[in-house]
């Protein structure tokens, strides 16, 4: 980052240097151009003044400015265009004037002038003509460098110029960039530091997006490992357990009367290892949020019809009542997670009841909101536990969840599944009395 800033810094000081260059050469130049043809208005006056070339039978070939007017041209024209004098050359060996824009100007307005450009020369020629009162012409030229020999001729001192404020930028930039990253860099140090106030208010918002980022990093973190102490101490209890029974069957130690409750625990602990990778599977599923699920119209009543008949049977087993109530009701989402979701909150109601026990699943509209309700008279959750229901390998009743094939992570999957549809989900419980599940789409 810091080569980044110093490169652009050095590249924008070259080009406010070679801008600057060429806008004052620019302004120089035409500075230069408005004072030739000043200066060549002026000797044309003067050389009007003078008088010299109104004189009637003036000896043209007498007139010598040769010596006398210094880099000047002057060249005397006649009415119809016949060069009568020029300090150059010969007027004998000029064409005739009369077609030149300056001369034409000056026979029509008494002054006349135009530049002339020589490319191959890199000069440019200044003409200045003033009528005189005799009705010929007097014309004045003088040469002078081109815009781009100017640039040329003074282009080395600007290169000589241009090493040296590179050189400067160079120890200025990188002056001038860590003293930019140094609150950065501070700021950076200080993340966990909820005091720190940054030096400058523009770095407020950057810093508090970053202490809740660096904030929230670490929290996920933290719950990743906390996750992978839970799974793995869930998944070996079970394999523990199937371990310790299968090496006393394996050394023969165990009466053939008690053979059978070890088989049924070796099944029963096998059964709770699949559902564990089972709900540890899905949830990874669910936390790829980079795969969107495909969401479609379906009908939620349906759905929950669909799921009742695995759920009376388990419901049955432990002399629980379940029923289905409410009328056909459209959402958008995916069938298969709207199904896991019915499942996971009918089992729970199901597994936390008391033989007796009865539990309703409804579908409703409400307020023109699709509504799935699982109520259940079982044991209830306590006010303090209620808030923490809802965390992966959380349970309220250890023991009974255990007894019962509970894995921890059902509404830990319920959650996601809600957050998927952008839904919301309530509960409302007590101890001895029931708890009621309510998920709003």
């Amino acid at each position: 980052m810091k080569s980044k800033i110093n490169k652009r810094l050095v590249g924008i000081s070259i080009l406010a240097i070679i801008a600057t260059f060429i806008g004052i050469t620019i302004i120089y130049y035409g500075l230069f151009e408005r004072q030739v043809r000043s200066d060549l208005a002026v000797s044309a006056k003067l050389l009007k003044d003078t008088h010299f070339f109104e004189v009637v039978n003036v000896d043209a070939d007498g007139i010598d400015l040769s010596t006398d007017i210094n880099e000047l041209r002057v060249t005397w024209i006649d009415k119809d265009g016949t060069v009568l004098y020029d300090n150059d050359t010969s007027a004998e060996l000029l064409e005739n004037h009369i077609d030149r824009p300056e001369i034409q100007a000056a026979f029509e307005t008494g002054v006349g002038e135009t530049v002339r450009r020589s490319d191959t020369m890199n000069q440019n020629t200044f003409y200045y003509a003033v009528l005189l009162d005799n009705g010929t012409v007097l014309r004045v030229a003088t040469n002078a460098q081109s815009m781009w020999s100017v640039f040329l001729s003074v282009s080395p001192i600007i290169a000589l110029i241009i090493l040296v404020i590179i050189a400067i930028c160079i120890i200025i930039s990188h002056y001038l960039t860590r003293q930019l990253l140094k609150p950065v860099e501070t700021m950076a140090e200080n993340l966990e530091n909820a005091d720190y106030k940054s030096p400058y208010k523009e770095l407020d918002p950057l810093a508090e997006v970053l202490r809740t980022q660096h904030t929230d990093i670490l929290s996920a973190a933290k719950a990743r490992q906390d996750f992978t102490a839970n799974v793995s101490h869930e998944l070996k209890t079970p394999l523990t357990a199937i371990s310790g029974y299968a090496e006393l069957l394996e050394e023969d130690m165990v009466d053939e009367d008690k053979k059978k409750h070890f088989y049924q625990e070796i099944r029963k602990n096998s059964n709770r290892l699949l559902a564990l990778i089972n709900d540890i599977i899905k949830l990874s599923e669910l936390d790829r949020k980079e795969i969107d699920p495909t969401f479609e119209k379906v009908d939620l009543y349906e759905v929950a019809k669909e799921c009742m008949g695995d759920l009376t049977v388990n419901a049955a087993k432990r002399d629980i009542t379940i029923s289905l109530e409410g009328s056909p009701c459209i959402v958008r989402g995916s069938k298969d997670m709207l199904k896991e979701l019915i499942e996971n909150l009918a089992q729970n109601a199901i597994r936390y009841n008391n033989p007796g026990g009865k539990v309703t699943v409804t579908v409703t509209n409400q307020d023109e909101s699709p509504k799935l309700i699982v109520k259940d008279n079982g044991i209830g959750i306590p006010a303090s536990e209620q808030q923490r229901v809802f965390e992966r390998f959380y349970r309220v009743d250890k023991s009974r969840s255990k007894e019962t094939g509970g894995t921890g992570l059902g509404l830990a999957i319920v959650k996601h599944i809600v957050e998927l549809h952008e839904a919301t989900i309530e509960l409302d419980s007590a101890p001895g009395v029931g708890t009621t599940i309510s998920v709003v789409f």
